[in-house]
């Protein structure tokens, strides 16, 4: 039981950093937020798939990233939300990963581009905003999630992904 509980705790905490350090690479080159963006890191949601750690995560990596990156207070606090909701259901659609990146696409979609307008003040319309975001989104957490997601099924066993 100690063992599963440390294992736990290992991933979630090697995903937070996963997610912190994609983002601060993704920020220095002007990526990571705004009204187009390309968090290379959202592509870590897929991880919910091998392993229920990968929620919390990907909330505390969103939330530590958002922070570094000199985020606004509402989008360190509803940034995470989004990541945490997109997470939790790809959690519960794990059995298919086409179906699995579609939660994390759409609370983005409806959660950043708010953000964006109102805490960034952001002068683009919220279905401008909401098509912006999603682009960025079904590239990074829907592509690029999809080819994490064939390359770790691959190689779980030695990355300590495998399933109890």
């Amino acid at each position: 039981m100690k063992h599963k509980s440390l294992l736990y705790l290992t991933q979630g905490a090697m995903i937070a950093a996963l997610y912190v350090l994609l983002t601060y690479a993704a920020s220095l080159l002007g990526l990571a937020s705004g009204v187009i963006q390309f968090r290379l890191s959202e592509m870590l949601c897929i991880l919910a798939c091998f392993t229920p750690a990968a929620i919390p995560g990907l909330y505390v990596g969103c939330l530590l990233a958002n922070i570094l990156t000199g985020a606004v207070v509402w989008d360190i606090l509803f940034g995470p939300v989004a990541t945490l909701v997109g997470a939790l259901g790809t959690w519960l659609l794990r059995r298919n990963p086409y179906l699995a990146v579609l939660p994390p696409i759409a609370a983005n979609v409806v959660i950043v581009p708010m953000v964006l307008k109102y805490a960034y003040m952001a002068e683009d319309a919220i279905p401008y905003l909401m098509l912006t975001v999603g682009v960025g989104e079904v590239v990074t957490c829907g592509v690029l999630g999809i080819l994490l997601y064939y390359v770790v099924r691959r190689y779980r066993r030695p990355l300590g992904l495998e399933r109890p």
